[in-house]
């Protein structure tokens, strides 16, 4: 936590009374995380804003623990409506904080609390600006991300960082547990620590550099199907960062096959090589491994059309796989 003469910011304002008026501007897991964060250590949650759902959509995690909790929800189709800002200012807020926000949020809205808002973002800006952060970092074969705190600007993901925090990629992680195990919880209590350092005002704001960094839209089905004759490192990182979604894929017969659990082999000398690129070169009750380029992917779990995720092995006897046949295309 940020200190001020020898206190956290948090045991500072809990010594003087001080709780802030938060609003929480998201959605999904990762809002719901973050509004249980601040009301746990003693905050006040003024108000929820969640975007409108879409028809038959599952109910939104955010959205149902605000109703939960009888804390205040607003879902505007537009927070650029005069409404939308007639009930921002309403709420007096000293700080809004943006826990994974895909409706646009204009500045004007922003700038209404007393010290503003803050925003998360799942990367280390300016490296991976857009809404499949997590995804690309894995897909570009990085061993870093992380984690950074900003303030809002009209741009995509362009504003001045206050704080960041760095994460290690691990070999075999998917976006699923990048981001579960270590982004989500580490994004949580940064989000704290920011909000408790701009409200105190013992923050500085660094702005980015707007030519450096990438941005990349989001990973959709057609930048994840497999290419076999790619290199076994680019095809192990395109599988494990579109674990679970959108999911790393081939097309087998008329079937979509998705590929979540794999495991990759790295050639090591000419002698190594098993066979054709694309077939497959051995198989056990439990997984089997397809030939790429400088190495093989051994395939433990997939996911059918039907949706049924089911081991390699049982996969294999279903669609009548055997070694030496061609998989996908």
């Amino acid at each position: 936590m940020n200190r001020m003469g020898g206190l956290s910011t948090h045991l500072f304002f809990d010594c003087v009374g001080f709780f802030m008026r938060v609003v929480i501007i998201g959605q999904r897991i990762f809002g719901r995380a973050v509004l249980e964060a601040f009301l746990s250590r003693g905050d006040e949650v003024v108000a929820v804003f969640v975007a409108p759902e879409k028809e038959n959509a599952r109910p939104d995690a955010l959205k149902t623990s605000a109703l939960e909790r009888k804390i205040p929800l607003f879902q505007f189709e537009s927070l650029s409506s005069k409404a939308a800002l007639e009930t921002m200012e309403m709420l007096k807020a000293d700080i809004a904080v943006m826990a994974y926000v895909i409706q646009f949020v204009p500045r004007e809205f922003t700038r209404i609390p007393a010290h503003g808002t803050i925003l998360f973002h799942p990367s280390l800006l300016p490296r991976h600006r857009g809404p499949s952060a997590v995804n690309w970092a894995i897909v570009c074969g990085e061993q870093e991300t992380g984690v950074t705190v900003f303030r809002p600007t009209d741009e995509m993901d362009e504003g001045p960082v206050i704080l960041q925090k760095t994460v290690p990629i691990h070999p075999d992680d998917t976006a699923g547990t990048l981001y579960y195990d270590r982004l989500l919880p580490i994004g949580v209590q940064t989000l704290l620590e920011t909000a408790d350092r701009v409200v105190s005002g013992n923050y500085e704001e660094k702005p980015q550099d707007t030519h450096a960094g990438s941005y990349e839209s989001w990973l959709r089905e057609s930048d994840a199907r497999i290419n076999w004759g790619s290199h076994v490192n680019q095809v192990y990182n395109l599988i494990r960062g579109c674990n679970p979604s959108p999911g790393a894929w081939v097309a087998h017969g008329q079937e979509k096959i998705v590929i979540l659990e794999c495991r990759k082999v790295l050639y090591r000398r000419f002698q190594d090589v098993r066979g054709k690129v694309g077939t497959i070169l051995a198989a056990d009750n439990d997984s089997f491994s397809v030939g790429v380029q400088g190495g093989e992917i051994r395939v433990l779990t997939v996911r059918t059309a039907s949706g049924n995720k089911m081991g390699a092995g049982e996969f294999m006897q279903r669609s009548g796989l055997t070694v030496g046949m061609e998989f996908g295309r």
